[in-house]
């Protein structure tokens, strides 16, 4: 949890231009655009079963609940401003082990899936108060946590709106996949040129399958080779060079972007941070080219 507070205070000090704005809270009724009202309900007043805490993670309080909650309303805020200025992101978010009834992997609400659902009902009234029919907001989530994004593949199943991609350890967390959009499986010990090669061929396959108007991409800074729990070996340097082709992929075609930092586990947190302060510098560099 520490390197929150580390990433917030490293961009104050060293990336200044980027604006930091507190996470509103997202509302039940938003929550529920992705999640049942139960679950909601019994995270909001700490009566899930003991089971359902347990596969989350960690135990329940008020403050974790809080936390969850403000952490999908950034993602929601990030989305609309994305949707205005090009690009916008959240400091934490990418919580995409959650599932519609329940959460898991240290994932309580599925911020992702919130926000995509908010702001395509918001652009539907938009459009059909001036009355111009447009079709709906197309999304593309392009899941690069080490870990596949189980929870945001299936609410979004058989969505032609929304279309998922994963890139992710094949033998890593969770061991019962669900199927994205498009998985692209990796094995331990992977590396900087294969990493890219496979990156580089999915986002040309997501080119000719899907024009989105709006980009989630999940940038999780544990595919990091320093990362405890990571189990592939992309550098400093990989990592960098997978967040540019992503940032250039999406300006290229002019494709506003949310970001999120998802998961980061270093057996050095400042080497996590450092790393996640990288994705900032590009991601700043993007807004001043857009």
């Amino acid at each position: 949890m520490a390197k929150y507070a580390m990433l917030r205070d490293q961009l104050a000090s060293v990336l200044p231009a980027v604006q930091m704005l507190q996470a509103p809270r997202a509302t039940d009724g938003e929550l529920a655009y992705a999640h049942t009202p139960a679950y909601v309900s019994a995270i909001a007043e700490g009566t899930a079963e003991p089971a359902v805490m347990r596969e989350i993670g960690f135990p329940w309080s008020e403050a974790m609940a809080e936390r969850a909650r403000r952490s999908v309303g950034a993602t929601i805020a990030a989305a609309r401003t994305a949707l205005q200025e090009g690009i916008a992101a959240n400091l934490a978010g990418g919580t995409h082990h959650a599932y519609a009834d329940k959460g898991g992997g240290f994932c309580v609400f599925n911020d992702v899936a919130v926000a995509a659902r908010v702001v395509q009902a918001e652009w539907s009234r938009e459009r059909t108060s001036v009355g111009a029919h447009r079709p709906p907001l197309k999304i593309a989530v392009i899941d690069l946590d080490v870990h596949q994004g189980n929870g945001t593949a299936h609410i979004f199943q058989g969505d032609d709106s929304v279309f998922t991609l994963s890139l992710h350890g094949e033998k890593n967390f969770p061991f019962r996949k669900e199927a994205s959009d498009l998985d692209v499986p990796l094995p331990d010990g992977c590396t900087d040129v294969p990493y890219l090669m496979a990156l580089d061929t999915a986002l040309d396959a997501l080119s000719v399958r899907f024009k989105p108007d709006l980009v989630f991409f999940l940038a999780g800074a544990d595919p990091f080779e320093g990362d405890r729990l990571g189990r592939l070996k992309l550098s400093v340097d990989g990592m960098q060079r997978r967040d540019q082709r992503v940032f250039e992929w999406c300006r290229s075609q002019r494709f506003p972007l949310v970001l999120l930092m998802a998961g980061g586990y270093g057996v050095r947190i400042e080497e996590t941070v450092q790393v996640q302060v990288n994705t900032y510098r590009l991601a700043l560099d993007h807004w001043n080219r857009w």
